[in-house]
């Protein structure tokens, strides 16, 4: 449970300026509703001093996001636009007593949405100051650019913090790595050692085989037979080695050109398939179908914390051979980024099984089978 101060509890239980300014000549809009983080701010501003005479403030998110947009309102109210673009995110965290590190990316939505703003005004076109960034976290859409900025401005050190003020590598956690090198190049610029964080331990293995499906005991890996495990478990082999039934791009995990290099005759997407999967049974022990099923799920159910922190959420279907089907829930729904957050979650799943899958929503059940 996130600890929050008597100042944050104050502004979202009685949150100051709320609403639209009725006159307003500057608005500023930052986040996506798709994504369940989004930020309207309006501006009175006088023209002759550019002095802000009023603000308000539309947010669709978290208690954190409406604390932090009725803070910033009040901070910024009598300022000119100059004095305005001078307050930081810290500044916002510090009205409001702190936040929690996990809903520091609130504050920087707030300085983002204020700088939109006040290039409204001034009929510019405003683009975050980092649009030529190479994207980093596709689950977010975060920028290069706007991880360092951020790293520098808030003196950020780890993956976990950078998460925390930019929502990258919250989601599928693909990412990752890509902060570490950003965090590395700006620390070692600072004079700074960067330390990367172990790899997270592995969730214990759960008696569910997956969402929807009963509650099983364990199975004796040494005397089980092994023709038919139980029915909800099955997997059926020959997907493995069909054409799929549906177009779908797959992140191939890491090592996967080793793979592809160990098998150059395999033409078609069956073949490579099936000498992937090979090569990738002689790196590792084989699973079980049982065992196979508790792993993506593990997988899955270590990727829901991140999603549910910002009001979406994921549920294991079935298992179906090569393609395994997932329910997108809450905000992951109707999300834009729903696609890329996909294949990160398929790519992750790759790398824990060893071997290639493909990660489908629950609506392509229907098609792949009558495939």
């Amino acid at each position: 449970m996130w600890d929050y101060s008597d100042t944050v509890k104050e502004h979202f239980f009685n949150p100051r300026n709320a609403g639209a300014v009725a006159d307003s000549n500057a608005i500023g809009e930052v986040g996506s509703l798709s994504c369940g983080d989004a930020l309207r701010l309006t501006l009175k501003v006088d023209p002759a001093s550019e002095t802000i005479l009023d603000a308000g403030f539309q947010t669709f998110g978290c208690g954190s996001a409406i604390a932090s947009s009725s803070a910033l309102t009040e901070i910024i109210k009598g300022m000119t636009l100059d004095q305005a673009l001078k307050v930081s995110n810290q500044d916002i965290a510090d009205y409001l007593d702190g936040l929690p590190p996990e809903k520091m990316h609130c504050s920087v939505m707030g300085r983002e949405a204020l700088q939109s703003a006040v290039a409204n005004y001034r009929g510019e076109v405003w683009s975050d100051d980092h649009a030529e960034g190479a994207m980093i976290c596709k689950c977010f859409a975060v920028d290069e650019v706007l991880i360092e900025e951020t790293i520098r401005a808030n003196s950020l050190s780890s993956v976990e913090e950078v998460s925390n003020y930019t929502k990258a590598g919250g989601g599928c956690s693909a990412c990752h790595e890509g902060i570490e090198t950003i965090l590395a190049r700006v620390l070692t610029e600072q004079g700074r050692s960067f330390q990367p964080s172990a790899p997270p331990a592995k969730a214990p293995e759960r008696q569910r085989v997956a969402i929807g499906m009963p509650l099983m005991p364990k199975r004796d890996q040494t005397s089980a037979p092994a023709e038919q495990p139980s029915a909800s478990a099955t997997v059926v082999a020959a997907v493995a080695t069909a054409p799929p039934a549906i177009s779908a791009s797959v992140a191939p995990p890491p090592g996967s050109a080793a793979l592809a290099a160990a098998s150059p005759a395999a033409t078609s997407p069956a073949a490579a398939t099936a000498n992937k999967a090979e090569s990738g049974a002689k790196a590792r022990p084989q699973l079980s179908n049982l065992a196979r099923i508790r792993r993506i799920e593990q997988t899955i159910e270590s990727i829901r914390p991140n999603l549910q922190r910002d009001h979406g959420d994921i549920e294991l279907i079935d298992v179906d051979g090569k393609n395994v089907f997932v329910k997108m829930v809450g905000a992951c729904s109707g999300c834009q980024l729903a696609a890329v957050t996909l294949e990160g979650i398929q790519e992750r799943i790759c790398e824990d099984l060893g071997e290639l899958v493909r990660v489908l929503p629950e609506q392509a059940m229907a098609f792949a089978q009558r495939a």
